[in-house]
């Protein structure tokens, strides 16, 4: 890890902590996940990436998404930790100090902060994998996917240093809505994305509409697993 990127992480007490990340990866992928779900399928694990600089694009469907996304990409897999942005709100209270404790930062996304945007560079110059829900926050419904531009945009930053950073569109699925204990769950990653480099706006615009197709068919492959198909819009 770079200097840099620890004095960053410590201003902002976001590190991960070496006591907290071996025990919430037990109680979370050998306890909760296996009395929550019978089963847990990941599709497509050739398409991530197990070094270099990645953002995860995963669809956020329940609170549930949070540990099925460690479980097929995190340490065990890959060898690294899954970095997730998350909004303020979620960084409040007893489980905000839980997920600071983790490496979780926040973002503004009305506003994003510099310090934050410089963190998430950061940690993909040290070649980490970063989570970014692009939709914001928990849809719920079936609906078309809507995408915020704060993923491209961190992206093309990212680019401007240099960096190549792929992007996989990743679809969850559960076979209940709200998933229930004893049911089945599934993850499905798509092939890497490359935001454009040029073109400004509209480009960005282009690849926000490419991902959010991406995604949904990442999302319908990981629901028909489940045995829940879900409609194409």
């Amino acid at each position: 890890m770079s200097a840099a990127l620890a004095n960053r992480e410590s201003a902002l007490q976001v590190g991960i902590d070496p006591r907290w990340a071996p025990l919430a990866m037990l109680v979370t992928q050998d306890i909760a996940l296996k009395l929550q779900f019978r089963e847990r399928l990941v599709l497509n694990p050739q398409h991530l990436p197990h070094s270099g600089p990645v953002v995860l694009a995963p669809t956020h469907r329940a609170r549930w998404d949070a540990l099925m996304l460690p479980m097929a990409a995190g340490r065990r897999v890959t060898g690294r930790d899954c970095r997730f942005m998350v909004t303020t709100t979620e960084m409040r209270g007893l489980q905000g100090w839980f997920l600071q404790r983790l490496g979780c930062f926040p973002v503004n996304q009305r506003r994003p902060s510099m310090t934050t945007l410089r963190l998430a560079i950061d940690l993909l110059i040290a070649g980490q994998q970063l989570v970014v829900f692009p939709e914001g926050q928990i849809q719920r419904k079936d609906q078309p996917i809507r995408l915020h531009q704060g993923l491209v945009r961190l992206v093309q930053l990212a680019q401007k240093q240099g960096l190549s950073v792929p992007v996989i569109p990743v679809g969850l699925g559960y076979s209940q809505a709200p998933p229930r204990p004893f049911s089945r769950a599934a993850l499905c990653f798509g092939e890497p994305m490359t935001v454009p480099t040029t073109g400004g706006r509209e480009s960005g615009l282009r690849f926000n509409q490419y991902l959010a197709h991406a995604i949904h068919t990442a999302e319908q492959a990981a629901r028909a697993a489940v045995g829940r198909p879900l409609n194409s819009f």
